[in-house]
C-alpha cells in the first residue's frame, strides 16, 4: 500500500504509546493509505514541531505529557470541552487551520456505556484534581451525571476545579469535597472514579492508599472506575472487586478515546474490533 497521509502523537517520552500500534491497524483494517508515527518532541521544540505539522501537512495529532496544554496556545482554535478540561489530546486540520479537541473526556463516557452503566441523574464522585480528573468531570456530566463531587489530597485543587466546571456542564452540579469526608460522600455514590496516578503499579504505595479509601462505604450497586490501566486490575480495583463491587478499568477510556481520535480524522467509525484486537495482544 502506498502510503499519502500521515498522522502521529507527540509525546515526551512516548516510545511506550499504543497508539500506533492501534491506529496502523485501523488505517490496514478499512484499506486507508496512510501511516502513524511517534513522534518524540522535547519540551522545549514544541513549537518548532507544530510548525512542522503544519509544514509538511500532517494530517492530524494526539498529544500526550507533557504536551496537552502547552500545545493548546500554539494551535488555531479549541474546541469548547478541550477548553474546559485545560487539555488537548487530539488535533485535526480544517483546511489550513489546526483544531485542538480532547477526546478522554468522550471516551470515558462511551467506556462506562458500554460497560452498561448509565450515568443519567447519577451522582459520581471522582478522586483527584488533574488533567485527567478534569476530563472525568466533563466527560461524566456530559453524559448527564447530576452531581460530581471531586475530592483530592490537595483542598484547594478540588475547590479550583469545582470553581471552574460548576455552571459549565448543563444540569451537573460539580463540588469539592474533603478527603476527610470522603466516608459520608462515598455513601450516596453511584460511581467512582479514580483518576490519579496513585495506583500505577503494584506497589506498597498503591496498595496503601486502596487502603486508605472508605470503599466499605461505598452501596451495593456502586461502580469503581480507576481510569489507570497499568497494572488492569489496581490496588482499588482490586479491593472493590473483593467487597464485591462492579468494577472498571482504564483501558476502555483508552481504546475510546483513540477510536474517537480516529472518527474526527477519516470521518467514518473506527474499526473498534481490530482495535480492541491490538489492545488486548499488548496488554
Amino acid at each position: 500500500m502506498t502510503v499519502s497521509t500521515v498522522y502521529g502523537i507527540f509525546g515526551w517520552p512516548v516510545a511506550h504509546s499504543r497508539s500506533p500500534a492501534l491506529h496502523n491497524a485501523a488505517f490496514h483494517a478499512m484499506g486507508i493509505p496512510a501511516v502513524y508515527v511517534a513522534f518524540p518532541v522535547a519540551p522545549q521544540r514544541l513549537a518548532d514541531a507544530v510548525l512542522g505539522v503544519r509544514a509538511m501537512g500532517i494530517a492530524g495529532l494526539n498529544v500526550t505529557l507533557p504536551h496537552k496544554t502547552a500545545i493548546m496556545d500554539l494551535l488555531d482554535d479549541i474546541d469548547p470541552a478541550a477548553a474546559a478540561i485545560g487539555a488537548v489530546n487530539t488535533v485535526y486540520r480544517d483546511g489550513d487551520r489546526l483544531i485542538g479537541e480532547n477526546t478522554d473526556a468522550a471516551g470515558l463516557a462511551r467506556s462506562l456505556n458500554e460497560a452498561g452503566v448509565d450515568l443519567t441523574a447519577k451522582h459520581v464522585t471522582v478522586v483527584g484534581a488533574g488533567g485527567a480528573a478534569r476530563a472525568a468531570v466533563v466527560g461524566l456530566g456530559g453524559a448527564g451525571a447530576r452531581q460530581i463531587r471531586v475530592a483530592a489530597r490537595r483542598m484547594e485543587a478540588s475547590r479550583s476545579l469545582a470553581a471552574q466546571l460548576d455552571g459549565v456542564l448543563p444540569n451537573t452540579s460539580v463540588a469539592a469535597t474533603a478527603m476527610e469526608s470522603l466516608a459520608g460522600v462515598l455513601a450516596t455514590t453511584d460511581v467512582l472514579v479514580q483518576a490519579t496516578s496513585a495506583t500505577l503499579g503494584d506497589t506498597p504505595e498503591a496498595r496503601a492508599f486502596a487502603a486508605s479509601l472508605p470503599l466499605l462505604d461505598l452501596p451495593a450497586h456502586a461502580v469503581v472506575v480507576d481510569l489507570v490501566y497499568q497494572p488492569r486490575v489496581t490496588s482499588v480495583l482490586r479491593a472493590s472487586q473483593n467487597r464485591g463491587l462492579t468494577t472498571i478499568d482504564g483501558t476502555g477510556m483508552l481504546l475510546h478515546q483513540g477510536a474517537l481520535a480516529f472518527e474526527r480524522w477519516i470521518g467514518k467509525p473506527a474499526p473498534l474490533t481490530v482495535m480492541r484486537s491490538v489492545f488486548e495482544a499488548a496488554s
